[in-house]
């Protein structure tokens, strides 16, 4: 296979290893996680990918402008420097292609770009999702403030030049912050929401909806869950984190009855809806800190047979952990996208009475230097 090379890669500082060889990256990968979880247990050889490239289905970008001429780009890492780009190799073609139209959009209508030091202007950000297995394309435009000149002529030009995007959103976000999505949304043309397909599921994914950016790598990810899980068709699992309800979906179809926790409600709300539209019957989701909810299972006695868990980077708490051994599962399976923190959780899961079992590396982000790894706990007294 030939080795694309990112034009980007010493000035974005978004893939670290922009300039390497793919096996040698996966190689480094897999010590980084084996280093951090020696401790604990094995790590099975990366699971990488057959074409690491334009795998990012979920792509953003911001507005602003250099020598005078607006572009659409990313901020070069640990600066406010905007960095162009037009065709960025972990980034899917097509949400490329329509990053560049929008922008050149925006300079033929002459709206004014925002400006993060000073807090005015229009166009502030583009966002645009793409359902791998589906095909259908979403895209957000961000603006910072409630106003949006020439809306409708931009619509109707924005799908004349790309019959392909299947829902436009106006997404209003008029405060300072780092959040690139505001709390308000105005559907211009289609559903609002686009649908993808995951291991023969079909989700429901709206603007602010977390989803896995690499769907084909989250297939092999989520089987590797299910796979360690040992379910039987008879178990309670708890999906803490649940999203939008993927993992828990997946794991749905193995197990007796599945309960998801999500504290953000537009995701729970999205979780319903996917799991009425697959008719599953044997999952449910509440809008809940998944730490009180889980202690609030054990003080009413309910247990759980598995516990899964996929939290941010920033791992799990004590608190938490706590929360899972009251509802004393058999076995827990630990999604992380941080080894570091994976590894600190791992031990206080130790101090619990769990012991991990083995952990396998999946290369959901290629190029990039983050790593997934799904690991396998098991309570030492089942």
């Amino acid at each position: 296979m030939e080795q694309e090379k990112c034009p980007y890669a010493q000035r974005c500082g978004a893939c670290q290893f922009g300039q390497g060889n793919y096996e040698e990256q996966l190689a480094a990968k897999k010590k980084w996680l084996s280093q951090n979880l020696k401790p604990f247990c094995k790590v099975q050889d990366m699971v990488g990918m057959y074409y690491p490239y334009h795998y990012r289905n979920k792509v953003h970008a911001v507005f602003g402008r250099v020598k005078e001429e607006v572009v659409a780009g990313t901020y070069e890492e640990g600066t406010h420097t905007l960095v162009p780009i037009q065709d960025c190799i972990i980034e899917d073609a097509q949400a490329s292609a329509i990053i560049q139209t929008v922008t050149a959009l925006i300079r033929s209508f002459k709206i004014w770009v925002y400006n993060e030091e000073s807090g005015r202007g229009v166009m502030r950000h583009i966002l645009v999702r793409k359902g791998m297995s589906t095909k259908q394309i979403m895209v957000v435009l961000v603006t910072g403030c409630a106003e949006f000149p020439h809306k409708n002529h931009f619509v109707t030009e924005l799908r004349r030049l790309h019959p392909e995007i299947t829902t436009i959103v106006w997404n209003i976000n008029d405060q300072q912050t780092t959040f690139v999505l505001g709390e308000r949304n105005q559907t211009l043309y289609g559903a609002g929401y686009i649908e993808d397909v995951l291991c023969g599921l079909r989700f429901r994914i709206s603007p602010s909806s977390f989803y896995q950016v690499n769907a084909a790598q989250a297939q092999t990810l989520y089987k590797k869950a299910v796979q360690m899980a040992a379910l039987t068709g008879t178990e309670t699992v708890i999906d803490a984190y649940c999203g939008i309800g993927t993992i828990g979906m997946v794991m749905a179809q193995k197990a007796g009855n599945v309960l998801g926790i999500e504290l953000n409600k537009q995701a729970v709300k999205d979780a319903k809806e996917n799991a009425r539209r697959n008719n599953m019957k044997n999952i449910h989701f509440v809008a809940a800190d998944a730490t009180e909810y889980m202690t609030y299972m054990s003080q009413k006695g309910q247990r759980a047979d598995v516990v899964v868990l996929d939290p941010p980077r920033g791992g799990s708490t004590k608190a938490f952990v706590h929360a899972v051994a009251a509802v004393s599962p058999k076995r827990v399976i630990y999604i992380s996208c941080n080894p570091e923190t994976l590894a600190r959780d791992l031990g206080w899961f130790q101090k619990k009475g769990y012991q991990a079992e083995g952990a396998v590396g999946v290369d959901m982000f290629p190029w990039v230097g983050h790593v997934e790894v799904v690991c396998c706990l098991q309570r030492k007294n089942s």
